[in-house]
């Protein structure tokens, strides 16, 4: 297991003084949120009124991870043992895809970071904190229930609840201090994720105008 891992960076790699230019001058937001609160809607809601740049972070680690590159390899194995892909890979994956799109006007980073010192790291790398960061709050209940309704899992309802709610659990400590960091910095925004989308919405535009 600790092979995989210590192939890949833990440090994202320095910037250039004008690569970390490029990265200052669009809006950043990280959107965070745990399984069922369709921050995913509401991405791309955000991407086609304001003409963001949506950065899946799950999705750009599989797009990788199908890729016969060998860091692609070294992530689909870390990804297959159930482990988080190192810090370092993430931020190299996240600036090259931010710096290949530089005449966007805003980037929503969606699903990082997925630990603290990934926050910290993003900071040590770009030079600054991002603009902003919109958490959506649903109660365990919600979530759980359109987990279910989703069909993201194959099982009887009363075991389907319980590893559902344990991997909340795990989200829920995983993001207690990176919300808690970012509360500090008064960059958190929490939307309560449980009315209809439309109203979700309002809420998102609202934030992001608050930018303006």
């Amino acid at each position: 297991m600790s092979m995989c891992k210590s192939k890949l960076p833990q440090m994202g790699r320095p910037l250039r003084p004008q690569e970390k230019d490029i990265l200052k001058s669009p809006l950043i937001i990280f959107v965070l949120g745990g399984p069922g609160c369709d921050k995913e809607t509401q991405c791309k809601n955000m991407v086609t009124k304001y003409s963001f740049c949506h950065v899946g972070l799950g999705q750009l680690l599989w797009q990788e991870a199908q890729q016969g590159t060998r860091r692609g390899q070294k992530i689909h194995d870390v990804m297959l043992q159930g482990l988080l892909v190192p810090t370092g890979v993430i931020l190299d994956m996240i600036s090259d895809h931010v710096l290949s799109c530089p005449d966007s006007r805003g980037f929503l980073i969606d699903g990082f970071p997925r630990e603290l010192r990934q926050a910290k790291e993003f900071e040590h790398i770009v030079g600054q904190a991002p603009n902003l960061v919109i958490v959506f709050d649903c109660s365990m209940e919600t979530m759980v229930q359109r987990a279910l309704h989703q069909g993201q899992v194959e099982c009887q309802a009363a075991d389907c609840k319980s590893a559902i709610r344990q991997c909340l659990e795990m989200h829920y400590t995983l993001c207690e201090p990176i919300l808690a960091f970012y509360q500090q910095k008064n960059l958190l925004r929490n939307i309560l994720a449980e009315a209809a989308p439309e109203n979700i919405f309002a809420k998102c535009c609202s934030v992001i105008e608050s930018l303006q």
